[in-house]
């Protein structure tokens, strides 16, 4: 499959579902909890009705795995080579803290590899692509595209933390980096900022899901970076647990 045949179709409904939920987080919103006590808020559902409904125009034979819709059970989805993986919204709490970094991430997986990525950040105008093989680019707010690249080998390590996760465990990891920078950024941001050479490792040692890394893990490889659990493998998409192990995302030089 020819994936960046489809990137100008996912680019728009991307685009889309970020001016509707732009809408709604310029207004008052209310926000809800979920059953794990995550909020969630109208525009999380409302971005994932878009997304979902634009992708089965796009390609209605590829199933898809969304944050916010009802999961297929894994007797299903084990026998899928490929997916769809979505994220409505990554970083709702940037979103109701109004902190303007959160993100729109829809993913294609194929053999457990993300090979296609889109994440856009509506407050913040941005937008972010890569497919395997072929680059990674930056849309900026004044729609400007151009190509992205991980920046090279660096004397002092810049690092990108999250503001509403930074744990003991990542304290720990990074205090062992020695000398370095703290890059702050929210959402899948983070792996945004390596992929275009203003970061050069994200260690995530905190619970996320498959949706949550899946678009932004694809911007990054496409920009010449990886992402790797702490055994040193690649981080995979398609468990039966959607959970992802503890990871470092960085440029290549790193990993």
């Amino acid at each position: 499959m020819r994936y960046s045949s489809l990137l100008p179709d996912v680019i728009r409904i991307a685009d889309e579902a970020s001016e509707k939920v732009l809408h709604i987080y310029q207004s008052e919103f209310k926000v809800h909890f979920k059953e794990d006590n995550s909020p969630i808020t109208a525009a999380d559902l409302a971005a994932n009705d878009i997304i979902v409904q634009g992708l089965r125009r796009v390609a209605r034979d590829i199933p898809i795995v969304s944050e916010e819709s009802a999961e297929a059970p894994w007797e299903e989805r084990k026998h899928w080579r490929r997916f769809w993986l979505v994220d409505p919204i990554d970083g709702t709490k940037d979103f109701t803290q109004r902190t303007g970094e959160f993100t729109i991430n829809i993913a294609m997986i194929e053999d457990g590899e993300p090979v296609m990525g889109v994440v856009i950040a509506p407050a913040l105008k941005e937008a972010y692509w890569g497919v395997k093989g072929e680059g990674a680019y930056k849309r900026d707010r004044t729609g400007k595209a151009r190509h992205i690249r991980v920046a090279e080998l660096r004397d002092s390590l810049r690092v990108v933390a999250s503001k509403n996760h930074l744990n003991e465990d990542t304290r720990a990891f990074i205090a062992k980096l020695g000398s370095h920078e703290t890059v702050q950024a929210g959402s899948s941001l983070k792996f945004c900022r390596i992929a275009e050479g203003h970061a050069d490792i994200y260690p995530r040692m905190g619970p996320t899901c498959e949706w949550d890394t899946a678009a932004a893990h694809a911007v990054l490889a496409a920009a010449g970076g990886k992402v790797q659990t702490l055994e040193g493998e690649p981080l995979k998409y398609g468990k039966e647990n959607v959970l992802n192990p503890w990871f470092i995302a960085a440029g290549s030089w790193y990993l």
